[in-house]
């Protein structure tokens, strides 16, 4: 919460009690007038949002109660005061709980020299659009590029926090009124749109998001990044982000009623691996167990269509590089990708079949399909979250096999699959959001330089790079290092 917004909170909740005792020093009108200087403050800096309409009918039910007591009655317990306290305790604790879970949260100021600009693309394929029953309709999607200026953005005012349809689309997943998200308005981003592209050429990033979440939900992440000198391009997969607002106006929703159909029937897969880890079965015979279904489970087919998706951006940099605001601009012989969850697994699917991938990092996914039974021949970073013990790490079978470079394997301490994301700042509840209980901010930055670092090394080749070093910065970070393939020979353990 603000500042104003918590001291709005408090004043209103503690008046009612000493009203008496400040009203025998101070007229009733010069309260009224300090509570409405008060209001009036936090209207023109903060603006209004409707996590505070508790706050404001508790600001005129004070104001009144100012105005109208008698304080030379002594105060008499009856039906109508005790409705009262009722009522306030009611809106009291509303006031307290909606701006703590739904706040105007602050994103991590980026740390490199660059200023972070946006430009969104439409792409269209000849590819068919399997997720829809119109068979002409053909795969689309948008592309949202981040990208390093050198602009000056003291006067600019930064890009609105989640677009429209991705905002509509979380409302529509948690149950929510569609302009439940209107505060997010007031969210500031370090992110400005149309900026000039830096000059120099800069490596690029592809990334893919997960699964039914927000495609641009990652802002911690990639504004980081992107302000240590990459060209991301922030993948929206339709249909299975929340959201997508196209540049003609019209807008596509996660389909429901598709990931019904294709998952009701696969779930039994999983049932034989989950037993087998319950029954304390050996990790030789669990894998066994496991990879029938690793190699069958529907999110495979996920993966495989968001990777033909990047495959489709990779077949159209030349393009962007020849003309545009990019020309000239994208390094193309240094290009990676990294992903959250689905998006993560996708990425690392992508890494199998696309020799323009040089580098790879899995932010916590679980990659399905044909990984169990192949080896990665590029550098490739594993980060994982810190699941509980009862939870069988999937990831342990589908990676036997490692890289026959780099591989590493980490894990971020007291972290929940979210922390990856923007939700912890969003949702700071951690019982709501999912997310551990590693502090956000800290937990983004050992992220965001493992990742950098890891990029710096593999992608840039820069020799003073060590990514192995993050891991002594940090206790909450665990990392093993793989170099070589399923001979599993480690360089280094911390």
């Amino acid at each position: 919460m603000r500042t104003l917004e918590i001291i709005l909170l408090v004043v209103v909740t503690v008046l009612p009690f000493v009203k008496r005792k400040i009203l025998l020093q101070f007229r009733s009108n010069y309260i009224l007038v300090f509570l409405l200087l008060l209001l009036a403050l936090h209207l023109l800096i903060d603006g209004a949002r409707w996590q505070m309409f508790p706050v404001y009918f508790l600001l005129l039910l004070v104001g009144w109660r100012i105005k109208a007591v008698d304080i030379s009655q002594p105060a008499r317990l009856n039906f109508l005061r005790v409705s009262g306290y009722i009522l306030f305790s009611i809106f009291a604790i509303l006031a307290w709980v909606l701006p703590m879970v739904l706040p105007v949260f602050d994103l991590p100021e980026p740390r490199g020299k660059y200023e972070v600009g946006t430009e969104l693309i439409h792409v269209k394929t000849d590819r068919p659009e399997k997720i829809t029953e119109d068979e002409s309709d053909k795969r689309e999607f948008l592309c949202k590029i981040w990208y390093p200026s050198n602009a000056e953005t003291d006067d600019l005012e930064g890009e609105s926090y989640i677009d429209p349809s991705s905002r509509a689309g979380f409302a529509t997943k948690y149950g929510l009124p569609a302009n439940a998200l209107n505060f997010l308005d007031h969210v500031k981003t370090f992110v400005y749109p149309d900026l000039p592209v830096a000059e120099g050429t800069f490596p690029v990033l592809l990334f893919s998001h997960g699964y039914g979440s927000k495609a641009t939900g990652y802002y911690a992440l990639l504004t980081e990044l992107t302000s240590q000198g990459y060209i991301i391009i922030n993948m929206n997969h339709t249909y299975e982000s929340l959201g997508a607002s196209f540049p003609d106006g019209r807008q596509k929703f996660f389909d429901y009623g598709y990931q019904q159909k294709i998952s009701e029937w696969n779930a039994e897969l999983l049932d034989p691996m989950r037993k087998a880890f319950k029954d304390g079965i050996s990790y030789e015979k669990r894998h066994q167990i496991a990879a029938p279904a690793i190699r069958n489970y529907f999110e495979k087919d996920i993966q495989g269509r968001w990777a033909k998706d990047m495959e489709s951006v990779l077949n159209l940099l030349e393009e962007w590089n020849s003309k545009g605001p990019f020309a000239n601009k994208l390094d193309l012989n240094k290009i990676g990708a990294l992903g959250h969850s689905v998006g993560g697994g996708s990425v690392g699917r992508l890494a199998i079949q696309d020799e323009r991938i040089k580098a790879a990092a899995n932010l916590d996914g679980i990659q399905w399909g044909e990984m169990i039974d192949t080896t990665y021949q590029i550098p490739y970073l594993y980060i994982s979250a810190d699941w509980p013990a009862d939870h069988e790490d999937m990831n342990s079978h589908v990676y036997i096999n490692k890289s026959t470079d780099y591989f590493y394997e980490t894990k971020l301490l007291n972290s929940g699959h979210p922390n990856f994301m923007d939700i912890p700042f969003m949702i700071p509840v951690k019982a709501l959001a999912g997310t551990g209980d590693i502090d956000p901010y800290l937990g983004i930055e050992i992220v965001t330089k493992l990742v950098d670092s890891f990029f710096e090394q593999h992608l840039l080749n820069e020799e003073k790079v060590n990514t192995q070093n993050i891991a002594k910065q940090y206790e909450a970070l665990e990392m093993k290092v793989h170099n070589g393939d399923s001979t599993h020979v480690r360089e280094g353990s911390f």
